[in-house]
């Protein structure tokens, strides 16, 4: 009977990862998920390491006229050429067209608004996916029935129609999926707020997703200095935003935990205090600055011209504080990087994904989720 029990587990355990390697998802391992911009031209595709990531998701494809579009068609599609090249180096990498992002968000609401929008536009994404032979789409609407980027179209119907856009895409994939014998995948980055999961149906949602890119990062005040990409609450502010409070709110929303996917921040966003601060984190502030990326950040700012570094312990995050310019600086360090991949493998998430490759390009934090991760 014992013999037949062990049996039964061994024929068990072999289905399973017969399905994950026909899925091409070997979902025992973490995954790394790294967004590539193309919206600036021609990715310099020989800056990525593609055995150090699980994915690239390619930032960004608009949504014009309902579809989706490809706004820059001539460097996209050589963009696309060079980036499956990768898979050469690494077989199981994949690659995703993201859709959306802050500056083109605009007319999601718009495009999805009825049951023909929703076909119609999951049909476009789908035939970009396929015409260029990539693995999935990603939707990165920012965002669904509140407001984002100026002008954005926001209306109460999106936090169905949110949910009925993926139902719509992953029914075309999942046509495609028949035709070819090849598993495609349907992610999106969220905003890391409770308003977001208000205005939407994750739970509903998650099920026609494979993975749930949580963006936690760009927390922000207009008041005091504030870290904006912190693992944990900190115990210097009253606000209380933090990854760890944004992952346990889409779990309770019906998100599992095994599709959520921590964001990490390769940037560092940067706030003037005003006169007379003394501690940088926590203190008023008169404007925010833009940031840099976090190659620039380690080897121009730390310690150096009296940018010094801090650890807030409570936050699990570090930041930077000029008392004489009274400039703070709050971005993630590989300290920071590896207390959130460590949360990562503790809770049973996903993996992580980071926004964007390119903000550093000496892979100093790649190197760090590698260590942990990998």
């Amino acid at each position: 009977m014992k013999k037949n029990i062990v049996i039964s587990i061994l024929l068990l355990l072999a289905v399973l990862a017969s399905c994950n390697k026909k899925s091409g998802e070997d979902k025992s391992k973490p995954v790394i998920i790294a967004y590539v911009s193309g919206y600036n031209g021609l990715t310099d595709v020989s800056k990525i390491s593609p055995g150090k990531i699980t994915h690239i998701n390619y930032a960004f494809v608009d949504v014009q006229a309902g579809k989706a579009f490809l706004t820059n068609e001539a460097t996209d599609t050589v963009n696309f050429r060079k980036l499956n090249e990768l898979k050469q180096q690494n077989p199981e990498l994949k690659i995703l067209i993201s859709i959306g992002g802050w500056a083109w968000s605009r007319n999601f609401s718009d495009a999805v608004l009825t049951p023909e929008g929703q076909k119609t536009f999951a049909k476009s994404a789908v035939e970009i996916m396929s015409k260029y032979n990539l693995d999935g789409v990603d939707i990165d609407w920012e965002y669904p029935a509140m407001e984002g980027d100026t002008g954005n179209v926001f209306r109460p119907e999106d936090k169905q129609n949110y949910t009925l856009m993926f139902a719509a895409i992953r029914a075309g994939l999942d046509e495609l999926e028949k035709a070819s014998g090849k598993k495609y995948l349907l992610t999106t980055a969220v905003g890391g707020s409770q308003k977001f999961i208000d205005n939407t149906e994750m739970g509903k949602a998650q099920e026609y997703l494979d993975y749930v890119n949580i963006m936690t990062y760009d927390y922000q005040s207009k008041e005091k200095a504030i870290h904006h990409t912190n693992l944990l609450a900190s115990d210097k502010y009253s606000e209380s935003n933090s990854a760890d409070i944004a992952v346990k709110a889409f779990h309770a929303a019906g998100v599992p935990m095994e599709k959520l996917v921590m964001g990490i921040a390769f940037y560092g966003r940067i706030y003037k205090t005003k006169k007379d601060s003394s501690k940088g984190v926590g203190d008023p502030v008169t404007e925010q600055i833009q940031g840099k990326g976090y190659t620039f950040i380690k080897d121009s700012l730390v310690n150096q011209n009296e940018y010094y570094r801090y650890w807030d312990e409570a936050a699990q995050a570090p930041y930077l504080f000029n008392f004489y310019k009274g400039e703070f600086v709050t971005y993630d360090d590989e300290e920071s990087v590896k207390a959130k991949c460590g949360y990562v493998k503790t809770n049973g998430m996903a993996g992580v994904m980071f926004w964007e490759y390119s903000s550093d390009p000496k892979e100093y934090l790649l190197n760090a989720i590698n260590q942990v991760l990998k």
